[in-house]
C-alpha cells in the first residue's frame, strides 16, 4: 500500500519577466508527488528550473499556474513543517554555531531555555556537540553544512528539501555527510517524514534515493522518472547499484543530439521534436579543451571509440556536472553520439581528432555553423557590420529575451568560447567586442559552412 503523499504538484508553472518586459517560462506542467517515508532525488541540468521547484514546494515564491498541495491543503506560504538546505550553507558569520541553529525557533517565539534545549539536541544529533560556541569562520566546509542541516531539522520538518546541499564539498566530506544522513534516516533519529535531494551527482542520487526524478529544461518539467528499490546502505561498488547508475546515465543523455527527440522511460513515448532554431537555446556549459581531451580519450584502450558514461568518469576523473555538459557538447556538434550512457566518436570525430590544430580549428567551427543557431547568427550579424564588429551587449540583449541575465551571459560566453577555437569570430575582452576573425573575408570554408 502506498504511503500518502505529503506534496503534491499538480500541472505548477513559473514564469519570470526580464527587465525589458519579456516573460520567459521557468516550469511547466509539473505533475510530482513526495510521499511520506521516501527520499526523492532531483537531477537535471544547471539552470532548468530545479532550484526554483524547491522554492515553490518550501512556499518561498508563489507558482503562477497549477497547484502545490501540502497534506492535502493549498499551499499559499511558508510551511513550518518544511524546512530548506542550501548549497551556500547560509550561515549568520556574527552568530555563534548555537544561535544559527537556535533561529528558527526563536522566530517561533520560543522560549530562550526551550530553544536551547532542542538546539543542543540538533547539534549534537548531526555531529556537532562541543562547537556550540564557534563561528562560522571557525568551521570546516563540511561542519558548516552540518549546521544548516541541524538548522533546519531543530523545528522537526515532515519534509527536508535539500538544494545541492553537498556539491560544494570536497569528495570526502560530501561522502561522510551524505552517510551521517542516511544513518539518521534509516535509524529514526531524524524528526522528518520525506526528502527531496536536488543533485548533480548521478551516484549521490542512486545511493540516496527510493526514486530518481530526471528534469528536462526550457521549460523545467519531469522528463522521466526511475525507481530504486535496493536496500540500504546501498554499496556503490555493487553491480546492481552499478546498473541503475548506468541507466541514469542513460535517461539524462536521452535524445542528445538527435534532432531534439528526447524519450519519457516512464511513459516509454519519444516526445515531440523539440524546436532547434532558437538562438537562446541553452549551451552545454563546456570548454574546448575538456571536449578535446574526452574525444582524444574515447579513441585510446580500452575505450577505443566508445566507453561507458560512469567508466568514462572514473577513468578521467571528471564529476557528473563536468563530463556531461562535455558530452552533450561533442553529441551537438556530431563529434560524438550519446547512446545509451554511452560516448561513441563518430567518424567526423575520429578525423577532429586525428587532425592536425588547423584542422581541428576548420571543423570545429563548420560543425558550429551548422548546429549552434546562435553562432551562426553572431557571424551573419558581423558579416553584415560594415566594420565586422559588433558589441558583445547586442547579443545579450537578444539571448535576454528568453533567458535570465546570468543564464544569458553563460550561454554568450560559451558560444563566443568555441568560436573563438573554431575561428568563427573573435573576440575583445578590453572593449567587449565581437568581431570577425582576421582574413575571414578569404575564409571559403566557413563561408560554405554557414547554413
Amino acid at each position: 500500500m502506498a504511503h500518502p503523499a505529503i506534496l503534491e504538484l499538480s500541472n505548477v508553472g513559473k514564469t519570470f519577466r526580464s527587465a525589458d518586459g519579456h516573460v520567459r517560462p521557468v516550469l511547466a506542467g509539473v505533475d510530482f508527488s513526495l510521499r511520506e517515508g521516501e527520499i526523492v532525488a532531483l537531477l537535471g541540468q544547471s539552470g532548468s528550473g530545479k532550484s526554483t521547484l524547491l522554492r515553490i514546494m518550501a512556499g518561498l515564491i508563489p507558482a503562477d499556474m497549477g497547484e502545490v498541495r501540502y497534506c492535502g491543503q493549498p499551499l499559499y506560504a511558508p510551511a513550518r513543517a518544511i524546512s530548506m538546505v542550501f548549497q551556500s550553507f547560509a550561515l549568520f558569520p556574527w552568530l555563534t554555531v548555537q544561535q544559527n541553529v537556535e533561529l528558527g525557533l526563536e522566530a517561533r517565539g520560543m522560549a530562550a531555555p526551550q530553544r536551547a534545549a532542542k538546539a543542543e539536541g540538533a547539534i549534537a544529533m548531526i555531529g556537532l556537540a562541543g562547537f556550540e560556541g564557534a563561528l562560522p569562520r571557525e568551521l570546516s566546509g563540511g561542519m558548516r553544512q552540518r549546521v544548516g542541516i541541524a538548522r533546519a531539522l531543530v523545528t522537526e520538518p515532515d519534509v527536508l528539501l535539500m538544494d545541492e546541499a553537498f556539491s560544494a564539498l570536497d569528495v570526502l566530506t560530501g561522502e561522510r555527510l551524505r552517510e551521517d544522513i542516511l544513518d539518521l534516516w534509516r535509524g529514526g533519529g531524524m524528526p522528518t517524514r520525506a526528502m527531496l535531494v536536488v543533485s548533480h551527482n548521478i551516484e549521490e542520487a542512486v545511493l540516496m534515493a527510493d526514486r530518481v526524478l530526471i528534469f528536462a529544461s526550457d521549460p523545467g518539467r519531469v522528463r522521466s522518472q526511475l525507481a530504486v528499490k535496493l536496500p540500504r546502505p546501498r554499496d556503490p561498488e555493487s553491480a546492481d547499484v552499478r546498473l541503475l547508475i548506468d541507466e541514469v546515465y542513460a535517461l539524462m543523455t536521452a535524445g542528445a543530439g538527435r534532432a531534439g527527440r528526447s524519450v519519457d522511460a516512464a511513459a516509454g513515448q519519444a516526445e515531440a521534436p523539440a524546436l532547434q532554431t532558437s538562438l537562446a537555446e541553452r549551451l552545454p556549459n563546456a570548454d574546448v579543451a575538456r571536449m578535446d581531451g574526452l574525444l582524444e580519450r574515447l579513441l585510446e584502450p580500452p575505450f577505443n571509440g566508445r566507453a561507458d558514461l560512469p567508466q568514462l568518469a572514473e577513468d578521467t576523473e571528471l564529476t557528473d556536472a563536468e563530463l556531461l555538459p562535455a558530452a552533450h557538447a561533442l553529441a551537438l556538434l556530431g563529434l560524438a553520439l550519446l547512446d545509451a550512457g554511452d560516448l561513441q566518436i563518430t567518424p567526423l570525430g575520429q578525423r577532429y581528432v586525428e587532425g592536425s590544430h588547423t584542422l581541428r580549428q576548420e571543423l570545429f567551427g563548420q560543425q558550429l555553423l551548422a548546429h549552434v543557431p546562435l553562432a551562426a547568427h553572431i557571424r551573419h550579424s558581423l558579416e553584415q557590420a560594415p566594420n565586422g564588429r559588433l558589441p558583445e551587449t547586442l547579443f545579450l540583449r537578444l539571448l535576454a529575451e528568453q533567458l535570465d541575465q546570468a543564464q544569458a551571459e553563460r550561454v554568450l560566453q560559451t558560444a563566443i568560447a568555441w568560436g573563438r577555437h573554431g575561428e568563427v569570430f573573435g573576440y575583445d575582452y578590453t572593449t567587449g567586442m565581437v568581431h570577425l576573425p582576421t582574413g575571414a573575408e578569404d575564409d571559403e570554408a566557413l563561408h560554405d559552412a554557414r547554413p
